[in-house]
């Protein structure tokens, strides 16, 4: 799956604390928002494919 990239503007202090929250659980910054977003959309019951799982349309299968 490709990711896309946009900018996020973050107040420092929310940003440092993401940022050693991610270093203490051993991911990158990027990887632990993810992860966050995920679980909260969990939480509200939102379906989301696996991590790295792409669907078969996104994936270049055009079926011919």
């Amino acid at each position: 799956m490709a990711k896309k990239a946009f900018l996020l503007r973050i107040d420092p202090a929310v940003l440092a604390a993401v940022q050693k929250w991610a270093e203490d659980d051993l991911r990158s910054l990027n990887g632990h928002i993810e992860y966050l977003l995920r679980q909260a959309l969990a939480k509200r019951g939102v379906r989301l494919p696996p991590a790295g799982e792409e669907k078969a349309d996104e994936a270049g299968d055009d079926g011919g």
